[in-house]
């Protein structure tokens, strides 16, 4: 019992205080209670080369790898001598059973103990099998895992320098020929008015294309910091939907704004604006001439839902799905307008790193709404 709460008391310590367990301790008392043991109670006619398998096992299962050949080498001396010595000097053993009921008795109680020792043991080295597979298959999944979006990560770049190789270069290649006409032709004021109106759009369209792909750089070179303050709605999105309203009217679009004057939220200024002017540029963009484009804001609980309707072409289904990927082939607008398809990428990203989200209806050929959700001041 003395050895029994000695071995308790190591067990608790390592398991519950991470205070490491002595197995030399162990082991050598193992081999002292057998050797007595083993002469105290009918030397190989007793119990005890029963339990001294058992004991091993769960020696071996406490000690470090390189210490068990040491171990083996060891017991399996010591039960070679304990049996010579008996066999030289059989006096020295004890028989305090009797023949037949005596030994019955003995053998029915010791045989349990190496039992449950051994079933204990292998559920123990089973279940630390199992864990450890487990963790090396979900290690290994994330390897797979992170190779497969590496790889997707990749192939969406080779995309967008693809798109991009193509798009930027052609308003650099309709100005070259602009100015080639300047200096080999006479052009009139009505030719001059068609190509320089021509020439605008698509340097304004190369512009915004341009910022996008600056942000999303930036975005995915250094992770850009996210400056959330209390502004008021209205007020920071005044200056961006009155320049996207003069865009519209160019374009002969009507847009409408109705955001009430006392809605707080908890945004990046730049981040949101940013945000907003994408929406409503692409909802200019896909908006034939007469249409409507009209941007709401509804207060809800601990949060603000800002909405972009238009009644434009809309998203054909099948495009829906990856309209907030770089995989997603650029769409044409109603005057030919097209960007590298990362405003909406990027509208995600922003409103995401603010702690708000983004959503969408569309039904093709009657248009779309996009709608994001800010944060709001909780009063």
């Amino acid at each position: 019992m003395v050895i029994a709460c000695f071995f308790f008391y190591q067990y608790y310590y390592s398991r519950y205080h991470g205070k490491k367990h002595n197995n030399i301790v162990f082991g050598l008392t193992g081999l002292l209670l057998f050797s007595v043991n083993y002469f105290a109670n009918s030397g190989i006619n007793g119990s005890t080369d029963l339990i001294w398998p058992a004991y091993l096992l769960m020696l071996f299962a406490i000690s470090p790898y390189r210490h068990y050949l040491t171990w083996l080498v060891i017991y399996i001396a010591a039960f070679v001598i304990l049996h010579m010595v008996e066999y030289q000097y059989p006096a020295l053993v004890q028989y305090p059973f009797t023949a037949g009921k005596g030994q019955f008795i003995d053998r029915i109680t010791a045989f349990p103990l190496p039992v449950i020792a051994i079933y204990f043991i292998i559920s123990f080295i089973k279940r630390s099998y199992d864990k450890e597979r487990v963790i090396v298959e979900l290690k290994n999944n994330e390897i797979l895992l992170q190779k497969g979006l590496l790889e997707q990560s990749n192939a969406e770049k080779n995309k967008l320098m693809s798109i991009i190789s193509h798009d930027m270069r052609a308003p650099l290649i309709n100005i070259q020929g602009y100015l080639e006409l300047l200096n080999e032709h006479e052009l009139d004021n009505t030719q001059r008015v068609v190509l320089e109106k021509d020439l605008l759009a698509a340097t304004n369209n190369t512009m915004q294309m341009l910022t996008n792909l600056l942000y999303w750089t930036k975005s995915q070179m250094e992770y850009p910091t996210v400056n959330l303050q209390e502004v008021n709605l209205a007020s920071v999105l005044k200056s961006t939907l009155d320049l996207e309203k003069m865009l519209a009217i160019k374009k002969g679009i009507t847009l409408t704004y109705d955001i009430n004057e006392k809605i707080i939220v908890i945004a990046d200024t730049d981040m949101l604006q940013l945000v907003v002017r994408n929406l409503v540029n692409n909802a200019i963009k896909f908006t034939p001439k007469g249409g409507n484009i009209t941007i709401s804001a509804q207060a809800l609980a601990h949060k603000v839902k800002l909405t972009v309707s238009d009644n434009g072409k809309g998203i054909a289904e099948a495009e829906q799905q990856h309209i907030f990927r770089v995989t997603s082939d650029p769409s044409f607008g109603t005057n030919n307008e097209k960007g590298v398809g990362l405003g909406l990428l990027l509208c995600k990203e922003f409103i995401e790193r603010q702690g708000g989200s983004i959503g969408f209806g569309s039904t093709f050929g009657q248009g779309s709404s996009f709608f994001i959700f800010i944060p709001a001041k909780v009063e």
